[in-house]
């Protein structure tokens, strides 16, 4: 698959907590249709990236374009706005325990839009089986596994058919036959979908199987390394860094 189109536009980004700048002078581009991965070791920045890309976070300097527009000069309501057009696969699912998964996942539907109950009741009925838990939406969180809870919190995820769907270590606590599921689950979403996925994970198995393009964050240097799909990586890059990284297990998966 090719992809050409620029979905986000990052440029010059800096990310602080206050006087401490954690990233500086990021500048990327997640193109419509592509796998892209956030890298890197831990405590380098992975997840606040997200956040600045989910609009959770304002950059210390920096711009961040969605489709052409500059997301953080614009007004709350059009953020908001930007914002329904993706949606977010927390790690442990963030679903709400005292509603059922079908409840979860219906509440999107019921907030941003008019539709009625009954067909609310059809959406979520079919995003459950797109994720393999057809039957599950009488299941209070509690009463699955943790992998289904992942996928009933990607079924929320992509309850109003998001462009762009963010996962944040979407295999953390999962055995590796379940991680391989739901690598196989992403990869089938976008392909059906049609939709740009934005991964932060520091698991090489699903970085070769999912990827075709990234990003390296480096703590040491508080800049990113390299930029570009994490097979031609792993061999190429100019960054020892990176290539360590990226060779940490000869395990790669077709």
């Amino acid at each position: 698959m090719t992809h050409s189109e620029a979905l986000i536009t990052v440029d010059n980004l800096t990310m602080a907590y206050g006087d401490f700048v954690l990233q500086k002078e990021l500048s990327f581009t997640i193109r419509k249709g592509s796998i892209f991965t956030i890298m890197g070791e831990s405590g380098c920045g992975k997840s606040t990236l997200l956040r600045h890309l989910t609009g959770l976070k304002r950059p210390a300097a920096g711009d961040i374009m969605y489709n052409g527009i500059n997301f953080w000069k614009q007004p709350l309501k059009k953020r908001v706005q930007l914002m329904q057009k993706s949606g977010v696969l927390y790690q442990s699912g963030a679903l709400w325990s005292s509603m059922t998964i079908g409840e979860n996942v219906a509440l999107p539907l019921q907030q941003f839009t008019d539709l009625t109950e009954d067909l609310i009741r059809e959406i979520v009925e079919i995003k459950l089986a797109l994720v393999g838990l057809k039957g599950f939406s009488s299941y209070l969180p509690s009463a699955i596994s943790g992998g289904m809870k992942k996928r009933a919190g990607l079924a929320r995820a992509i309850a109003l058919d998001p462009e762009i769907v963010f996962f944040d270590e979407p295999s953390a606590g999962l055995d590796p036959i379940s991680s391989k599921m739901l690598d196989d689950l992403i990869l089938e979403l976008r392909d059906s979908l049609g939709a740009t996925i934005v991964i932060v994970t520091h698991e090489l198995a699903s970085i070769f199987a999912l990827a075709d393009d990234s990003i390296f964050l480096d703590t040491e240097t508080r800049t990113m390394l390299a930029t570009g799909n994490p097979r031609i990586l792993a061999k190429n890059s100019d960054s020892s860094k990176v290539r360590q990284f990226l060779s940490r297990s000869t395990s790669v998966r077709d």
